[in-house]
């Protein structure tokens, strides 16, 4: 895997609600600082931010 650079960073913004979602979904959202809809948070770009971003890929959108 080709190594990540040291400044990256990726910006996702929630779009779907944790309510009546599982408990994991909504603690990857917390974990990713996210907590009400349309809120952006910029991450660094990791490989552990982007599983996290996977397992709730139908919650949030990464905006170019």
């Amino acid at each position: 895997m080709a190594k990540q650079e040291a400044g990256k960073t990726i910006t996702v913004e929630q779009t779907g609600s944790p309510l009546r979602r599982p408990n994991k979904q909504r603690q990857t959202l917390i974990g990713l600082g996210l907590n009400k809809l349309h809120r952006q948070r910029t991450l660094q770009d990791t490989p552990q931010v982007r599983g996290m971003i996977a397992k709730v890929a139908h919650l949030v959108r990464v905006v170019e």
